[in-house]
């Protein structure tokens, strides 16, 4: 069976190191814990750490947390739809907003629950994800502000997450311009500027974050180390939390070339066949992992890096082992890294055996 495994070590190094990177520069950060798709002894380990504030955008996970840290503050980060309502009041301490509706309905529940249910109003800068027109701001807040039971304690701002638009100082700046104009404009505080998610600590690092900026909501570099910018390992962190394990179940040599009639597979693809292939072989192993898991071998990174990927179907995937130095059997263990989007595959699979190891 294969298996996923959570290196406890090396998230703790990488949440000490963004730890001391926010404390420095004077910053609040929370912890995206998506990832995680809700695994208890995940969550047991990562809340044990010791931050205060977390995010996700599952309410079943937010309960979980819940039920683990009853103080810890939860964030949901994606606009609540209505039928969410009365849970997103009761399980998320604040929650994402960009629809004036929304928060009537929110200020409606928050009544009824006997409760302050705050908000962060998002503002669109370029991704067209969510966020509200800059030019529409005063307006929308003129409103919001009068709503019972809303408290709005921040604005934010999201980028790359869509359309794939890079953060930049001027458009940090801007956001924390409108900050300036919401408090100019109207007289209240706005505690909380959220710059945004892992995408915006290379510009934290290089000293190009506005000290307006004073909150980040940080999921891939915490549990994959990565600079978004670089598409590399930041030094200091570990690129190892996540490792999938898969089995060999099958090796044999075989025709580079597939044989017979070739037509559309179960995936939506025609085989292109080199003519160079015809007549040469190829060792090959399958292993005990499919797309069903891991939606595509792009996300695959195994740690021996003389193995190749020859394809995959919904329940098995085939390696090249043509290249390989280390003699494989079956019953043999191949070990992958993975990118976020594989990663967060992997965890949502109910496939998947999922441990915590030391």
């Amino acid at each position: 069976m294969a298996f996923i495994t959570l290196s406890k070590s090396s998230l703790k190094q990488n949440y000490e190191y963004l730890q001391a990177l926010f404390h420095q520069n004077n910053i609040q950060w929370a912890p995206v814990l998506k990832m995680l798709c809700g695994n208890k002894k995940y969550l047991e380990y990562l809340l044990s750490l010791g931050n205060e504030q977390v995010c996700d955008a599952r309410l079943g996970n937010l309960k979980t947390i819940k039920s683990i840290k009853p103080l810890a503050e939860t964030i949901y980060i994606k606009p609540p739809a209505r039928k969410s309502i009365s849970d997103i009041v009761k399980f998320a301490d604040v929650s994402f907003n960009t629809e004036f509706t929304t928060l009537q309905w929110l200020s409606e529940e928050a009544i009824k629950q006997n409760k302050t249910h705050r908000v962060i109003i998002m503002i669109e800068l370029g991704d067209l994800r969510e966020g509200i027109m800059g030019e529409h701001l005063i307006d929308f807040y003129k409103k919001v502000f009068n709503l019972p039971n809303i408290e709005v304690m921040g604005i934010g701002a999201n980028l790359n997450c869509l359309s794939g638009v890079m953060p930049s100082k001027d458009k940090l700046i801007q956001l924390s311009l409108y900050e300036q104009l919401i408090e100019a404009k109207f007289g209240k505080k706005i505690a909380g500027v959220s710059g945004g998610s892992s995408v915006m600590i290379p510009l934290l690092m290089k000293g190009q974050v506005p000290k307006g900026i004073n909150h980040f909501r940080i999921g891939e570099s915490l549990f994959f180390g990565v600079d978004l910018f670089e598409n590399k390992t930041i030094d200091g962190m570990c690129d190892d939390v996540f490792l999938l394990h898969a089995e060999i179940i099958e090796i044999t040599k075989k025709p580079m070339a597939p044989y017979g009639v070739l037509d559309v597979n179960p995936s939506g693809q025609t085989l292109k066949i080199e003519e160079s292939d015809y007549g040469k072989t190829q060792k090959r192993a399958i292993l005990d992992i499919g797309l069903l898991d891991i939606a595509k071998m792009e996300f695959l990174f195994p740690t021996e890096k003389d193995l190749g990927f020859i394809g995959a179907s919904s329940d098995m995937l085939v390696l090249d082992l043509s290249a390989a130095k280390k003699k494989y059997k079956v019953g043999d263990i191949i070990t992958f890294k993975m990118s976020y989007m594989g990663a967060l595959g992997v965890m949502n699979s109910n496939y998947i055996e999922k441990r915590l190891i030391g």
